[in-house]
């Protein structure tokens, strides 16, 4: 038996959406796909015009289609953004440098430019050396907060008043799972916001906020979109895969699971007795940051000294950062002219 589109009556159904199990055209999907973000950046202001935007493009499924679709709404709703791309080269042979060719194809498709910032250059480390001298244990701590930073310096770079990342759905409900399971109160109370950052000089934004991984994987299979879908080579270890096969196994059960759990994100309310960090600089690099020195400096003096589990240790606060001021030498980092005090997205 054919079955018709539930939208627009005519068309033969060429899928059924995952997060409402609504049987529609390839037509239909895009038309409700690409409307929903234009609602969400509309409903919860992410842009104002003029606003020169980086795009976090890694080259990933989630990117391309933020990109894609970033630039399509742009000109189809005249938001008046002056979008770029911007992409971290961590160093990982075999993964990131062909993952950075696939953006560099979009540059030319999209017709937006690109800026590419490497951890060698930021860091004099990559991570294929980080994870020589660590192992696999503990090297996406290392590559998340250097990351972090590392688009936050691109962007100042390239001027951007704001950023756009392609966290969906699926890992927003993540990260408030993580957040629960450790315990991380002050996490947990802002980890559901879609801006991130209000306060300083970059604000970072996800208009897929409410977009669902598989959708945005049906999104870019249909529209034959330019993507990398090769796993990062460091990657299965990460803590946060077991929370992603969770949710994977709950939407099994409950599609409608993993918008409830972003839903019940956005009505916690934070204990009054918890105690929030106080933001001030990093006294070595000018980095945002709640301890004298940032966590990014922290890890590469442990790194450039020999001693890799430095900035892992539960050993916070002022007696570590006093303990690696005596360093004889850091890492190559931004000059002065090119540090940002913008706040980093810890929640992602």
């Amino acid at each position: 038996m054919v079955r018709h589109c539930e939208l627009c009556k005519a068309k033969r159904a060429a899928l059924v959406r995952p997060r409402n199990r609504q049987q529609v055209c390839k037509d239909c999907f895009y038309t409700a796909f690409e409307e929903e973000i234009h609602q969400t950046i509309v409903d919860n202001k992410l842009f104002n015009r003029g606003d020169r935007v980086a795009v976090a493009a890694s080259g990933g499924k989630d990117s391309t289609v933020l990109a894609h679709v970033l630039t399509l709404l742009n000109k189809r709703h005249d938001y008046g953004l002056d979008l770029f791309l911007l992409s971290i080269d961590e160093g990982i042979a075999g993964y990131r440098d062909d993952s950075l060719e696939t953006v560099k194809r979009n540059e030319t498709q999209y017709g937006i430019p690109l800026e590419v910032v490497s951890y060698k250059t930021l860091y004099n480390w990559t991570m294929d050396e980080i994870v020589k001298e660590i192992g696999l244990k503990n090297n996406c701590t290392f590559c998340g907060v250097f990351r972090r930073q590392a688009l936050d310096r691109g962007a100042a770079k390239m001027k951007a008043v704001k950023m756009a990342t392609g966290h969906n759905a699926d890992d927003v409900a993540e990260t408030i799972l993580l957040n629960i399971v450790r315990g991380d109160i002050a996490r947990l109370a802002r980890c559901t916001s879609i801006i991130t950052g209000e306060e300083g000089a970059l604000p970072r934004c996800k208009p897929f906020k409410y977009t669902y991984e598989k959708e945005i994987v049906m999104y870019a299979y249909f529209k034959k979109l330019d993507y990398f879908s090769t796993e990062c080579t460091y990657s299965p270890n990460a803590y946060r895969g077991f929370a992603r096969e969770f949710i994977k196994d709950l939407e099994a059960i409950r599609p409608q699971a993993i918008l409830d759990i972003i839903s019940s994100g956005e009505r916690f309310r934070i204990d009054s007795t918890a105690k929030m960090p106080e933001q001030g600089l990093c006294e070595r690099c000018g980095y945002i940051s709640s301890q004298k020195w940032c966590k990014a400096c922290v890890l590469l003096d442990g790194l450039n000294r020999g001693l890799p589990k430095l900035g892992i240790t539960r050993t916070r606060g002022k007696g570590l950062a006093n303990g690696v001021e005596n360093a004889s030498g850091g890492g190559k980092l931004a000059s002065k002219d090119d540090r940002s005090p913008s706040k980093a997205n810890i929640d992602f």
